[in-house]
């Protein structure tokens, strides 16, 4: 649930405080946002496992994200397009972050219906 409120004023703060990224500053971002993304779905994926360790989730943020940095400046002063490696990496991993999310909730949804339908009730009159 404070993931969802965090959410919502994060949406709200957006709409009633626009402002523009300058251009210059904008493959870096698209970098970090893409980390940050990443490891939203990665912490959410743990999270549904019942495996999400906050230290570890902070930790590939901010790892995730300054490699994404990293990769966009080198980049720019070698004249390449490394940005694209961060792109790639994390794009990769989303797609897959998503897959398990995806089949972790079907799983367990289908492992609820069967457990349902597996119960059997007894007559109240105690005859079988």
């Amino acid at each position: 649930m404070p993931e969802l409120i965090g959410l919502l004023v994060g949406l709200v703060a957006g709409v009633l405080f626009p402002w523009a990224i300058p251009s210059q500053y904008s493959l870096y971002v698209a970098a970090g946002l893409l980390a940050a993304l990443d490891s939203a779905l990665g912490g959410f994926r743990a999270r549904i496992k019942g495996e999400f360790k906050l230290d570890v989730f902070l930790s590939g943020t901010v790892g995730n994200t300054a490699i994404a940095a990293f990769l966009t400046w080198l980049g720019q002063k070698l004249g390449i397009p490394l940005y694209l490696a961060a792109v790639v990496v994390f794009g990769t991993r989303m797609f897959q972050n998503f897959a398990e999310i995806r089949r972790e909730l079907l799983t367990s949804r289908q492992k609820r219906d069967k457990i349902g339908q597996d119960i059997v009730l007894e007559p109240e009159d105690g005859t079988k």
